[in-house]
């Protein structure tokens, strides 16, 4: 079974390029070093009808403000064991690339970000 980085974050309405921008390449250097599947997702449908069933959204999980948007985000790879190779090659590069970058702002709120690792139960 697969293994999976998950993200949920808060990008403001008019830092959306940016983050796009930063997806973009970090997608490629994920997949460079072996991730099989990158994706960033923004939020489209963020009060969904579920009829009697009351869930937390994700707007209220983030605690969302006017020009804000949620995105979930998720990486997969081979394994957990996968995972750590891939993201301690990953890592090597984006702080140098961070250096490059050096006092300029993330284009996402960093102290709204969840991140965790997720092991397959089920795929289909």
């Amino acid at each position: 079974m697969t293994y999976v980085d998950g993200f949920v974050l808060v990008v403001p309405k008019n830092k959306i390029k940016d983050y796009e921008k930063m997806a973009q390449s970090g997608g490629k250097i994920w997949k460079k070093y072996g991730a099989l599947e990158y994706f960033e997702c923004v939020g489209d449908d963020m009060t969904p009808n579920m009829g009697e069933m009351k869930a937390l959204t994700f707007p209220e999980l983030t605690k969302l403000k006017k020009g804000e948007s949620v995105w979930f985000s998720f990486i997969i790879y081979k394994s957990k064991k996968h995972r750590d190779s891939v993201n301690k090659k990953v890592m090597a590069e984006m702080s140098k690339e961070m250096e490059k970058h050096k006092g300029k702002p993330m284009p996402f709120d960093v102290k709204r970000m969840a991140y965790g690792g997720f092991k397959t139960v089920v795929q289909k």
